[in-house]
């Protein structure tokens, strides 16, 4: 079970529990207030009274984690239920062209994590808070909260001007007029046939209802809902005028700890935490958060959450993680994954703007109120600001999360958030997360000038108008670290992938044999595929693209499409080789470089295979990032490949998943280049990304001996070409993303629990045996000689193969989960090397 698929389970349980007492008994015994519905509406809401003058009764969510403390997972777990559901409503396709707006307050880590179960849908949320040198894209208002001015500030100008679905995320939905402002607002400038609302109850009444659907009518598009419950609020007459009286009544009387701050000092203790929040991903979505941030921010998480554990004071049993207002998200995924690394009771709740009477009775939701002044320098001015339900909670510790612009001397002042959770919570810990400053559309300071692509033979053994390498130079650097070393750093948060490189792997004399014997049965496989590629991308993109292989996979498939195109039509075409990594995005200065050449629309982008898409949505979302960073727009990020068996592109020679040589060996088959390098001692803003060139390799380059075979048979399979390409573009060949769907079943199935560990396809296994530590190989019932050289690398490092029928893919290869040297994986068996 994944992660994700826990925190659900855990929301599914909770959301059918009901307690003794409820929540809202209190308020409904004097008030005549009631809820009517669904028969887990009261597991799901409680009531209070607040200071409003237009709404008496609050609805408080107890799976929220606003005002009422409660299991990370039950939290996450209702965010990721609901947006598994928006997906199966619209389809995989429809999914993967969504945005996802979240609304502030209350709803921005809800909406996030609605996002995540989505899929890589880019996420926004309305903020309250102005931040200068950033465009506003719209904003609108709520009638009838107590702040109601919503701004939306996308660091991306083009997050919502598409055509797919938009996805709207709120708590709850009680008249509609909220969505209703913000369908309005956003619809007269970036008008779509396609709206999904989602809350976690629909407490609407039937005319309101009807003016959701009159409403969907008159702009012409579809609206759906997405609710875990529905029902509708009892209110007598007179409710609001008592209900004002009655917070009148109760606050005159208010005690300690809903008063003021006390002037005794802090019992408790106050220390900080150093997270090592990873550099430039957002703290949450206010200028917007793509699925890029997403996967560097998972990979993060585990290690950040490891810091808080042992920060933890010796003994705590109870433990709250408290965000800040706006700063759901951040402090929400932080305490999940605190929840899975200490064995101790976490819960997960925020502070908030939203004025409540606290009432100590277990049949009222808000039992304790502590008041602090507001610290992040608000642009509407000083006010107080509320943490509910932590005084009286029986926890050891608090850790609370706030972003940097909220550390300021208001919140360590003695009437401040720390010193007022301090005197009543033993130990007190402070992590800060870096507030996301969007990066300005020019930066004055980048150079003019970027360096000239390196070229062979000084740089690759490839003949120096095979390709230009835009990448610098650093064979002189020691970058190569032990295979279980590199796992284990990168599986532990300490390293990224690209910071280091594996120990070039040096091929058996019966290996290559596997390799030679591979090759020559499939050279005119790989050309069929190598010419109905290039006839597409010369027939849709561009009658004279310029190629822009992703290093060094696509590189060697990019200098054979460039040979195919001169063999066939004479045509001499430019083409380059990039750097892009999983997490942090393309090399944008190549990209400066490419636009200050070339026309961006004549650009393709080309790669050797697809495994689960991963790739392929990095560079959309780093394309989209670069817009927004540099203001140029053209580049199109759908990527053409020799192979697509995972079906995440249009532009392709096959679908099949069949063994492509070049996947068998390193760079002793890429021109003698390593991986691509980025670590920020080497790598500065305004460099190319990094690669070495092993020169110390060369006798046993096979590089060329590669392109030879398949360009030798290209004058054999012409007419083969083109019966192909006449079938793929009358083909509908729409992605499924069938492959993603897999590899998600799969890791739930084999207790893996990260996509990212699970490499399907036969050029992906190999890597995962060439580069990293694995685990066990898939191999699909009955697969044939494309196997010969997976199965020699596994019996070579002791790895199984399991056979499974109707698998997807010729195989999978699945890093060992967890890794860390004499470490165990899912199976319990330890891992053999």
């Amino acid at each position: 079970m994944t992660e994700r698929a826990h925190a659900e389970g855990h929301a599914e349980k909770h959301a059918g529990e009901h307690a003794e007492v409820w929540s809202g008994s209190w308020v409904a015994e004097r008030l005549g207030v009631g809820l009517t519905g669904d028969e887990a509406l009261t597991g799901l809401l409680g009531l209070a009274l607040r200071r409003n003058p237009k709404r008496a009764h609050l609805l408080v969510s107890n799976v929220l984690g606003k005002h009422v403390p409660q299991s990370p997972s039950v939290v996450y777990g209702h965010g990721v239920a609901l947006g598994r559901r928006v997906r199966g409503l619209l389809g995989a396709e429809e999914a993967e062209r969504a945005v996802v707006l979240g609304y502030a307050e209350t709803a921005t880590g809800l909406g996030h994590s609605v996002a995540d179960g989505l899929g890589p849908a880019p996420y926004l949320h309305s903020t309250r808070r102005p931040v200068a040198g950033v465009a506003r894209a719209g904003g609108f208002e709520e009638s009838h909260s107590h702040a109601t001015s919503h701004l939306l500030l996308p660091e991306d100008p083009a997050l919502l001007a598409g055509d797919g679905p938009l996805v709207l995320v709120d708590d709850e939905f009680s008249t509609g007029n909220t969505v209703l402002n913000t369908v309005r607002a956003l619809h007269e400038r970036y008008p779509r046939k396609r709206y999904v609302v989602v809350a976690l109850v629909d407490m609407r009444s039937p005319a309101d209802a009807g003016r959701l659907e009159d409403f969907a009518r008159e702009i012409g598009a579809r609206v759906d809902l997405v609710t875990t419950a529905s029902g509708t609020v009892r209110l007598p007459p007179g409710v609001l005028e008592k209900g004002q009286e009655l917070v009148a009544r109760h606050e005159a009387t208010a005690t300690e700890p809903s008063g003021p701050a006390p002037a005794a000092p802090p019992s408790g203790s106050v220390e900080h935490v150093r997270l090592r929040w990873p550099h430039d991903v957002p703290d949450g979505g206010r200028h917007g958060f793509t699925a890029a941030h997403r996967a560097r921010l998972e990979a993060a998480l585990p290690a950040m959450a490891a810091r808080i554990a042992e920060a933890l004071p010796a003994g705590a049993q109870r433990v709250l993680v408290l965000g800040f207002e706006e700063l759901m998200y951040a402090p929400l995924r932080l305490a999940h994954a605190l929840e899975q690394t200490v064995g101790v009771d976490v819960r997960y709740s925020t502070t908030t703007r939203s004025p409540v009477l606290a009432v100590d009775d277990p049949g009222y939701a808000i039992r304790t109120r502590l008041v602090f002044p507001a610290h992040d320098d608000p642009a509407d001015g000083p006010g107080e600001r509320y943490a509910y339900n932590v005084a009286g909670g029986g926890f050891d510790a608090v850790v609370a999360v706030v972003d940097s612009a909220a550390d300021t001397p208001a919140l360590h002042a003695p009437n401040g958030l720390a010193a007022r959770l301090a005197a009543h919570v033993p130990h007190v810990l402070l992590a800060v997360v870096p507030s996301y400053v969007p990066r300005p559309p020019h930066d004055p300071e980048r150079p003019s000038m970027l360096p000239e692509p390196l070229r062979g033979p000084d740089f690759s053994s490839y003949a120096p108008d095979e390709v230009g390498w835009l990448l610098q130079d650093l064979s002189g650097v020691t970058l190569e670290a032990p295979t279980e070393e590199r796992e284990e750093a990168i599986q532990s948060g300490g390293a990224h992938y690209a910071e280091s490189l594996p120990v070039e792997y040096q091929p058996s004399e019966q290996y290559q044999e596997l390799f030679h014997a591979a090759l020559k049965t499939s050279a005119a496989r790989l050309a069929r595929a190598v010419g109905a590629v290039t006839e597409i991308v010369l027939a849709e993109r561009s009658p004279r693209p310029v190629l822009v292989s992703l290093a060094r996979a696509g590189t060697p498939v990019g200098v054979l499409m460039r040979r195919w195109a001169q063999f066939r039509h004479g045509l001499d075409l430019p083409h380059y080789a990039v750097s892009i990594v999983r997490g942090r995005g393309i090399d944008a200065n190549a990209l400066r470089w490419l636009a200050d050449h070339h026309d961006p629309a004549d650009v393709v982008f080309v790669d050797g295979w697809t495994g689960k898409g991963a790739i392929t949505r990095e560079l959309a979302a780093a394309l989209r990032e670069f817009e927004a960073s540099d203001g140029i727009t053209g580049f199109d990020p759908e990527i053409a490949v020799l192979a697509d068996p995972g079906s995440c592109v249009r532009t392709y020679g096959t679908r099949d998943d069949f063994l492509i040589p070049s996947a068998c060996l390193n760079s002793t088959v890429s021109g003698l280049i390593s991986r691509t390098v980025l670590r920020a001692d080497l790598v500065g803003p305004h460099d190319f990304h990094g690669a070495k060139f092993y020169r110390e390799l060369a006798g046993a380059d096979l590089s060329p001996d590669f392109l030879d075979a398949v360009s030798a048979c290209f004058p054999d399979v012409t007419d083969t070409v083109d019966a192909q390409v006449k079938d793929l573009l009358s083909a509908d060949r729409t992605p499924t993303w069938e492959g993603w769907t897999a590899v998600e079943r799969i890791s739930e199935e084999y207790g893996i629990h990260d996509v990212n560990l699970v490499k399907p396809g036969v050029g992906e296994t190999t890597r995962v045996m060439l580069r990293r530590v694995p685990w066990k190989v898939l191999a699909r019932t009955g697969a044939g000689a494309d196997l010969d050289h997976v199965r020699l690398l596994a019996e070579q490092r002791g790895v199984p193969v399991e056979e499974v029928a109707d698998l997807p893919y010729t195989c999978v290869g699945l890093i060992h989960p967890q890794y860390t040297r004499g470490a165990t994986g899912a199976d319990g068996k330890a891992v053999t090397l």
